[in-house]
């Protein structure tokens, strides 16, 4: 089966003002202000809560030290799912082109860095986990993108074929991730990393998502 692979964060959904509500919970633990903007740091936010923990702290100006990201990595996830859909919103007709392309015949399936916990978490939050058909997370495999063995494992547990197979993204991550499997990527670019994903030479891009699924049949069929 043809099998449409989606990237969460940044590509399905804009989660970046809980995860930057996460961080600065963290930073106020510390004693400190928040370190974090909605908006201006969402490209951050979207690239995971260490490089949210890092950022703030060379804001401080202190020094970064791998060990407080440590100690205080659990307390943002904690934090974090606490709040996980207080601000998050799906981008403009992402869930109708997921349903219209369901309905055309492809699976349709999540591979994210969040954890998975979290992100199925979030999408049962958003009365979304049921539309896809396997949800692969950071932590599900011992690998994680941009490693191919998650999405390679995504498109096994969709009932997908790997070799008609697309992964949507908005990142580096997911860009290599399609190069080392040998399949077609789509990078969005209406995220906080939009302007950065032409030079990263996908195979296709979209500005929204009513031009996904004409995408998709002239890659995969």
């Amino acid at each position: 089966m043809r099998t449409v692979v989606f990237d969460l964060d940044g590509t399905l959904a804009d989660t970046s003002g809980d995860l930057i509500a996460a961080a600065n919970a963290c930073f106020r633990q510390m004693g400190e202000k928040d370190q974090l903007e909605p908006g201006r740091d969402a490209g951050t936010a979207l690239r995971g809560a260490r490089a949210m923990l890092r950022l703030g702290l060379e804001r401080l100006g202190n020094g970064v030290e791998e060990a407080v990201i440590d100690r205080y990595y659990p307390l943002l996830l904690e934090a974090y799912e606490g709040a996980i859909d207080a601000h998050t919103v799906f981008y403009p007709n992402a869930i109708k082109c997921v349903e219209d392309m369901r309905r055309d015949g492809y699976a349709v399936a999540i591979c994210t860095n969040k954890p998975e916990y979290l992100a199925r978490l979030l999408m049962t939050r958003l009365g979304a986990l049921d539309l896809f058909d396997a949800l692969i997370g950071a932590d599900s495999l011992t690998v994680r993108k941009p490693d191919p063995a998650p999405l390679f494992e995504t498109v096994r547990r969709a009932g997908g074929d790997r070799t008609r197979c697309v992964l949507v993204g908005d990142t580096e991550t997911d860009r290599e991730t399609s190069r080392r499997a040998g399949v077609p990527s789509v990078l969005v670019t209406f995220g906080p990393n939009g302007g950065d994903v032409i030079a990263l030479a996908p195979e296709a891009t979209i500005d929204h998502f009513d031009e996904l699924p004409g995408v998709v049949k002239a890659l995969i069929g």
